[in-house]
């Protein structure tokens, strides 16, 4: 498993972090009291929240409304307007830190926790505190609403983790009762008659006891009756409730210092947890194993939190953040002629592109009960032989050779007669043979369809991949460069300088080639001769050639062209990445991060004028400003920078 770090900021130490449910923006609640807004994805600094004196510990979006709510060791609780940037309102009632402060999913809610050894849940529409939850004797370190059920969990120093039952507090809302504290001297009177808060309103349905030291942390799982806690003893532990009791499941230890934050990853069967002791660790959740250790040298660790929808992290250390993935999204996917092979669920499936069908063909080997299994990375497919090469990352890199049922009878092959082996890539270079990259002798290895060496190459550089090229040529790609090396002769047949490439898109006719670095993508011939460059600031995550010689690539938002002589132009924003397959027309069909077939529609008049341009097709140029309505004063001067003055007159009305 690997720790995919997406975006890092440096700042004073970060006490809590929120994802935005919608937007790619992360807040940093920081020690010296600001609270910053960032765009993670563009890896820039929206705005910045100064109001608080002294550290904020406490940060979370409202789910739908243009809010955020921050708590600090002022003893307030403020909600702010991101759109407005600026406080809307502070509630005071606190008697010492705040330490989390969260929204309720659907209820005009606010569940702040203090050191005062209270939790308050206040409306924020009203401006109220609605209730006082005491029973605590110590720092109550986190609050959190139940995400569908009338339930609060809480941590304490105090060693205990208690569920409370709030089923009160919604029928009184929904009943239309009046806030308690419209009067100051009435509630003082009516405290002094007892503890006038907790009558019906909240009650305290189980204190889970366990924790040796105090708790710091208490979370929900999203739809299961389970609870996780983390303290000061070092360990994690789950507890499973039902309606009458609560009970503790089981501990995850390993951790050698306070553990401040844990939670439940939510797609997966896994368990994060995040310490002092510089550690986040992996847990798997049924068999309570450690999966995987990821270490700072400096940083320790004080908060975890998860997007509510996508597949990201983020925790706060002793000097900013990092937001992070746990595992590559991008689904493994081949093309041949009308047909897409890409991997989703444990099985390959055969996507038709003209008639839409979709089927599984063979399933793949998945991971044995508490182990792990990275998911597939890359796939190659033989159309003679029907067979299919997909490598992974697991046990250090391996490739695993899959033959398709040669007539679909609707059965989905069984995947016990895959051949395995070792190997970081693996490539079809004929019918009848593959190439398979051993990185750590820097060997190439040359198998036969049973999959047995008939030829070891040892490679003139050092190669970090191997790519498909035309005949029985393969692309070599090293830190600096690409290599164009011949199998059978052994030699290098040309080179060119290149950041480290992580993906290759040939043409239909395999006469140029695309290579596709994190930031820069390079167009070249098939002899590896330059023909331009595309610099991008944001990610560059693939790319497809149509039939015209346009490539289409994609950014983390952006569907682009770049045209082979040296121009690049945005077609349309998306929200979400996506993988490109295939160009046809004004339909780019592309695989989401889920594993599913999209078709985004696209207008190509703009990149195929600009090619006209280029290519000198006047015919053509004339006919697209005839039939089409590209207008405006972007494309006017387009054509005067690039010298055709006379074509722009054609824009002139």
């Amino acid at each position: 498993m690997q720790m995919l770090t997406k975006f890092e900021t440096k700042s004073s130490r970060v006490k809590g972090t929120a994802f935005h449910p919608k937007r790619p923006w992360i807040l940093a609640s920081l020690h010296n009291g600001s609270v910053q807004l960032w765009d993670y994805r563009m890896g820039t600094l929206l705005d910045r929240f100064e109001e608080h004196e002294g550290p904020v510990r406490g940060i979370s979006f409202h789910p739908t409304q243009e809010l955020f709510v921050s708590g600090g060791d002022d003893y307030k609780v403020k909600v702010w307007n991101y759109r407005t940037r600026r406080c809307i309102f502070t509630l005071q009632g606190h008697l010492d830190y705040v330490r989390t402060v969260y929204f309720h999913p659907e209820q005009p809610w606010i569940i702040s926790a203090s050191d005062d050894q209270t939790i308050r849940i206040w409306n924020w529409q009203s401006r109220q505190c609605i209730a006082v939850l005491t029973g605590h004797n110590h720092y109550v370190m986190c609050a959190q609403f139940h995400p569908t059920e009338d339930l609060v969990v809480s941590a304490c120093l105090d060693q205990t983790v208690r569920v409370w039952d709030i089923s009160g507090l919604r029928r009184k809302s929904a009943a239309g009762a009046q806030p308690m504290m419209s009067d100051p001297l009435s509630s003082q009177r009516m405290n002094a008659q007892g503890d006038f808060f907790n009558v019906t309103d909240v009650v305290v349905k189980f204190v889970l006891e366990g924790h040796t030291r105090g708790v710091n942390w208490a979370t929900f799982h999203p739809t299961m009756p389970l609870i996780l806690s983390c303290g000061d003893d070092r360990q994690v532990k789950i507890w499973r409730m039902n309606d009458s009791r609560a009970w503790e499941v089981d501990t995850c230890r390993g951790h050698y210092n306070n553990v401040n934050s844990a939670l439940f990853h939510p797609k997966r069967e896994f368990i994060l947890s995040d310490s002092e002791d510089k550690t986040i660790r992996v847990w798997d959740t049924t068999r309570r194993t450690l999966l995987q250790t990821f270490r700072r040298d400096q940083d320790r660790f004080w908060c975890l939190n998860a997007h509510p929808e996508l597949n990201l992290f983020a925790a706060g250390h002793d000097n900013g953040l990092i937001v992070f993935k746990l595992e590559r999204e991008r689904p493994a996917a081949a093309i041949h002629q009308n047909s897409l092979l890409y991997v989703k669920d444990s099985q390959i499936r055969l996507h038709d592109f003209t008639s839409a069908n979709d089927a599984p063909m063979v399933s793949i080997r998945t991971a044995p009960a508490g182990q792990y299994l990275p998911p597939p990375r890359t796939m190659s497919f033989n159309p003679a032989e029907k067979a299919v090469l997909v490598t992974s990352d697991a046990e250090g890199g391996s490739y695993e050779l899959y033959n398709l049922p040669r007539q679909f009878n609707g059965q989905v092959a069984d995947s016990t007669q895959a051949r395995r082996g070792a190997g970081s890539c693996a490539i079809w270079t004929g019918r009848n043979r593959f190439a398979v990259l051993d990185k750590g002798a820097q060997q190439i290895l040359i198998k036969d369809l049973s999959n047995q060496t008939t030829k070891t190459i040892k490679p003139p550089v050092t190669v970090e991949a191997i790519f498909n090229a035309p005949g029985s040529q393969i692309l070599l790609t090293t830190a600096t460069s690409v290599v164009l090396f011949d199998v059978q002769t052994r030699q290098v047949i040309s080179e060119i300088n290149a950041a480290p490439v992580k993906y290759v898109a040939w043409s239909a006719d395999m006469s140029t080639v695309a290579l596709l670095c994190k930031h820069t993508i390079t167009l070249a011939t098939k002899q590896l001769e330059q023909l331009c460059q595309v610099h991008e600031t944001i990610r560059i995550k693939s790319a497809v050639w149509d039939a015209s010689g346009v490539l289409l690539y994609t950014t983390l938002n952006h569907v682009k062209f770049a045209l082979p002589r040296g121009d690049s132009g945005i077609i349309r924003t998306i929200d979400n990445p996506v993988y490109l397959v295939r160009v046809q027309g004004g339909d780019v069909h592309c695989l989401d991060r889920e594993g599913n077939v999209e078709v985004i529609k696209v207008d190509p008049t703009e990149f195929r004028f600009k090619l006209a341009l280029q290519n000198r097709n006047y015919e053509e140029v004339v006919s697209i400003i005839r039939n089409s309505n590209l207008v405006g004063q972007s494309i006017i001067a387009y054509l005067q920078k690039n010298g055709y003055p006379e074509i722009a007159l054609h824009f002139v009305r």
